[in-house]
């Protein structure tokens, strides 16, 4: 709101967003789409989506490295992403808020539509850019399936297909995500959903 006197808009408070690094481009983007300069960024390993026991633990040391740095304002860029309610009791400790939903994958589609189709997404494997971007380096070499193929069978046999949602309208990455489903011997499908649900979590920011 104006000044009245001066009829200038005061800048905002200065906001800290801690996110995952698996959302760190899609964070940016959004930011930069509504014209959020006051906002500083700070990632989190995006590898530790392997070991989600360490993700409330990081959260909590960057939330008090964020109030030691003067932060008032905080925002937690992760859903719960597997942490089984650790990430929000830390996030209720600090008094600070979360994107809501289960994962990515949720608030990308939307977490109510998630939450009405989520029983036929059981056997679906997601894609998102971040993904497609990085298959190589976050998902075959972590699980040994560049040395050991025969282990695709055990970590994705379940599977139907691979379903692709796809933030950015990039045909190197759809490329890239086919070549993931073809590798992963699943039926391979795309969803544009764009930043979906994330957009109205940073808007008030």
């Amino acid at each position: 709101m104006a000044d009245p006197e001066t009829n200038e808009t005061p800048p905002r408070k200065k906001v800290r967003v801690i996110a995952c690094g698996m959302i760190a481009r899609e964070v940016l983007a959004v930011n930069a789409q509504l014209g959020h300069d006051h906002v500083d960024l700070k990632c989190i390993d995006a590898n530790y989506h392997h070991y989600p026991d360490r993700i409330a633990p990081a959260v909590d040391l960057a939330i008090r490295k964020a109030r030691e740095e003067g932060y008032e304002h905080i925002f937690i860029g992760y859903a719960d992403c597997g942490t089984g309610g650790e990430l929000d009791k830390v996030c209720a400790a600090h008094g600070v808020e979360r994107i809501a939903g289960p994962h990515c994958f949720s608030f990308y589609i939307g977490n109510q539509a998630f939450e009405q189709v989520g029983d036929d997404m059981m056997m679906t494997f997601f894609i998102t850019d971040f993904l497609a971007r990085h298959f190589e380096a976050f998902l075959i070499k972590p699980l040994g399936l560049d040395r050991f193929p025969e282990l695709r069978e055990t970590y994705f046999g379940h599977y139907e297909r691979a379903l692709y949602l796809a933030q950015t309208d990039d045909p190197e990455l759809e490329r890239l995500a086919r070549a993931l489903a073809e590798r992963l011997e699943l039926r391979y499908e795309k969803r544009m959903t764009g930043y979906g649900d994330l957009t109205d979590a940073l808007r008030p920011l």
